[in-house]
C-alpha cells in the first residue's frame, strides 16, 4: 500500500506544484505549450503500454474496445456539460474538474497495474499531464475569478488528495476484482486519457505554441518508451 500511495503523490504533487506556480507567475503560452505537447506524448505512451495493451492481452478485443469507447464517451459528453453549463468565462473550474474527470480512471489504472510491476510510464504520463492543466487552471481562477491564493490551492489540493485517494484504492481492490474487471478499468482509462489528448490538451497546445509543438509530443513519446523498455 505504501508504493500505491507515493506513486498517487507522485501523479498529485504536480497539481500542487502547477497551481502555486499558476497563482504566482504568468507563464509565457509557447512554454504552457511545450509542457502539454510534452505531456500528450507521454500519455500516448502510456495508453499503449501500460493501459490497453495488457487489457486487450486478458479480455480481447471487444471487452477492451467496449471499455475503451466508453472511457472516451464519458469524458467527451462530461466535457461538453462542463463547457456548456460553465461556459469558456468558468474555464479555470473546467479545468479542474476536468482533470478529476481523467485522473480519476488514470490513477485507479495506476494503482492496479502496480499489482503486474507496471506504472512507472503512466506514473510519468499523468504526472506530466497534470502540470499544464493545474498551471492554467490555477492562474484562471485567479485572473478571471478573483479567487485567493488560499482558496485556489485549497481546492486544487483536494483534487490531488482524491487522486492519492483512488490510486491507493484501485491498488487495494485489484486482488478482489477479476482479471476481466482490472482490463476493463485500464481500457476505460486510455479511452479517458485518448479523449483528453484529443479534446483539450493537443488542440490547446497547437493553438498556443504552433507547429513545432509536434516536437515536443515526439520527445514526450520517447522519454516514456524509453522507462518503459
Amino acid at each position: 500500500m505504501l508504493t500505491a500511495a507515493l506513486y498517487g503523490i507522485g501523479t498529485a504533487l504536480p497539481l500542487v506544484i502547477g497551481a502555486a506556480i499558476g497563482l504566482r507567475w504568468t507563464l509565457p503560452k509557447r512554454v504552457l505549450a511545450a509542457l502539454m505537447a510534452f505531456g500528450a506524448g507521454t500519455m500516448i505512451a502510456a495508453v499503449s503500454s501500460e493501459l490497453f495493451e495488457p487489457a486487450f492481452r486478458q479480455a480481447g478485443i471487444l471487452v477492451a474496445g467496449a471499455a475503451l469507447l466508453l472511457g472516451a464517451g464519458v469524458y467527451v459528453v462530461a466535457n461538453h456539460l462542463i463547457e456548456n453549463k460553465l461556459g469558456p468565462a468558468a474555464i479555470g473550474w473546467a479545468l479542474m474538474l476536468g482533470t478529476i474527470l481523467d485522473g480519476v480512471p488514470e490513477n485507479t489504472a495506476l494503482g492496479v497495474s502496480l499489482t503486474s510491476g507496471g506504472g512507472l510510464v503512466l506514473l510519468v504520463a499523468v504526472a506530466v499531464g497534470n502540470v499544464p492543466e493545474a498551471v492554467g487552471g490555477a492562474s484562471l481562477m485567479r485572473d478571471r475569478h478573483d479567487f485567493s491564493a488560499a482558496r485556489a490551492m485549497s481546492l486544487w489540493t483536494a483534487t490531488a488528495v482524491v487522486l492519492v485517494v483512488v490510486t491507493v484504492l484501485g491498488y487495494q481492490l485489484s486482488d478482489a476484482v477479476p482479471d476481466v474487471g482490472i482490463s476493463t478499468v485500464q481500457a476505460f482509462a486510455g479511452g479517458a486519457t485518448l479523449a483528453v489528448l484529443a479534446d483539450s490538451l493537443m488542440p490547446e497546445a497547437y493553438k498556443d505554441g504552433g507547429w513545432w509543438v509536434g516536437m515536443s509530443t515526439a520527445l514526450g513519446f520517447l522519454v516514456a518508451f524509453a522507462l518503459g523498455g
